[in-house]
């Protein structure tokens, strides 16, 4: 990898930055002279990392912590128009990448170009530039297949001739419903000379790139008999020993015999959904709460839940905290969700929106958890949720087997062995 040059590029959230950052740092340590497109929200964590950072130019910069503000019509509960309006924004801003990475190629000819899987100018790096791209899939996997239903619905894979007919239906049905997305995206491609194949922007996504790397594991994916060449998975892509230079301790985990965690990630403001609940069915019972709220309105709660049993934190590291938890409750962030895996913890899952929905679904499929299929359970269910999965070892069982299957794999290693032949490298193992 020494002398090599690899840009990365990724949509601004945590869950498309983090993953990423790990294989930028690896690469760089290896030799590689790694720079880095994104928005400023990353630039203090790149400076950390010593890497070189692209401001945004010509891209619009929208990300997490502002697209409610610029997009403010995204808030809707429409499920289907809020996945529509989010593929709006990945439409027009495709064109705009691609313009700001034309330009620092200019002056830095790299060899190749690492981003995550919903990166939306992949289609239009390789034609026009001659560069490889490689993908890294941050979610589950969103290839269409006739072994799965849309992806973006939540549906679990087909059980029977009847469903199968009805996921073809909603295949046929899929164009027309994202249909203000898909014309401006391929009118775009059009624009610069590249064929638009009528697939949703995501599958246009898997297919551009000339490798996709899916984060996770084929026994936590639907099986597809039609799986793409170019999909790979990857294991977790986790540093299970991550967050060592933090430090978090409470005594309280000394005097509970269970433990739960809720998260709701550090994009959804709004703690009703999942965190007052959560609250609400677990203070002042025997079992310890661990509450992170990602930095929202982490002292109104304290105050409104006053209950020996119940930590408000803005952040924990997790992978310190996760070794005493017996039951994580999300909303469904993937790499949360895989970080439960890892530490064989089972979850309670409660989201819908930014394809939350995907990952509830497939911990309901995989047996790892109970999905409570909405973003405002009651205390109620919740804790009759905790309580199955206290009772049963099914949960704990499945998750641990499923654990064990991921420990199999070195993720760094797994891409180092897809991504050498694309740089002309000999791979060492």
């Amino acid at each position: 990898m020494k002398g090599k040059k690899i840009l990365f590029a990724c949509v601004p959230a945590d869950g498309h930055f983090k993953p990423l950052s790990k294989v930028a740092k690896y690469y760089m340590d290896c030799g590689a002279d790694v720079r880095w497109l994104v928005s400023d929200i990353y630039a203090a964590e790149l400076a950390k990392l010593g890497i070189r950072h692209y401001p945004l130019v010509k891209t619009l910069d929208i990300n997490a912590n502002n697209i409610a503000d610029l997009v403010p019509e995204i808030r809707t509960n429409d499920h289907l128009r809020r996945m529509t309006l989010y593929r709006i924004q990945y439409a027009k801003r495709s064109i705009e990448y691609y313009h700001d990475i034309k330009a620092i190629r200019d002056s830095f000819q790299f060899d190749l170009m690492i981003v995550d899987s919903l990166f939306p100018a992949i289609p239009f790096i390789k034609p026009l530039l001659q560069v490889p791209v490689v993908a890294i899939g941050v979610v589950p996997l969103a290839e269409n297949s006739i072994d799965t239903a849309p992806y973006g619905l939540g549906l679990l894979p087909p059980k029977n001739d009847p469903e199968r007919t009805l996921y073809k239906r909603l295949y046929q049905e899929m164009p027309n419903k994202t249909q203000e997305a898909t014309e401006i995206f391929a009118e775009l491609l059009q624009q610069e000379g590249i064929p638009y194949g009528g697939l949703t922007i995501e599958n246009t996504l898997i297919k551009a790139a000339d490798l996709y790397l899916q984060i996770g594991v084929p026994e936590f994916e639907y099986y597809r008999s039609d799986l793409g060449n170019n999909i790979k998975f990857i294991g977790s892509l986790l540093n299970i020993q991550s967050d060592k230079n933090d430090s978090w301790h409470d005594d309280r985990l000394k005097s509970y015999k269970k433990v739960a965690l809720v998260t709701q990630g550090t994009v959804e403001g709004d703690s009703t959904k999942l965190l007052e609940p959560t609250i609400a069915a677990f203070m002042n019972t025997d079992i310890l709460l661990i509450v992170t709220t990602g930095g929202k309105s982490t002292m109104r709660l304290r105050e409104m839940y006053l209950a020996p049993n119940v930590i408000v934190e803005d952040y924990i590291p997790f992978n310190q905290i996760m070794k005493h938890v017996d039951v994580y409750i999300t909303n469904g962030g993937y790499g949360g969700a895989t970080l439960s895996i890892m530490h064989r913890v089972p979850m309670i899952t409660a989201g819908l929106h930014e394809g939350k929905n995907e990952i509830c679904a497939r911990v309901e499929h995989f047996g790892i958890g109970i999905n409570l299929n909405t973003e405002h359970p009651a205390p109620e269910r919740i804790r009759e949720a905790f309580d199955e999965i206290a009772k049963s070892n099914n949960y704990k069982n499945k998750i641990s087997a499923l654990a064990d299957i991921y420990e199999r794999y070195d993720s760094l290693k797994v891409i180092d062995h897809y991504v050498y032949p694309l740089l002309n490298i000999k791979d060492p193992s």
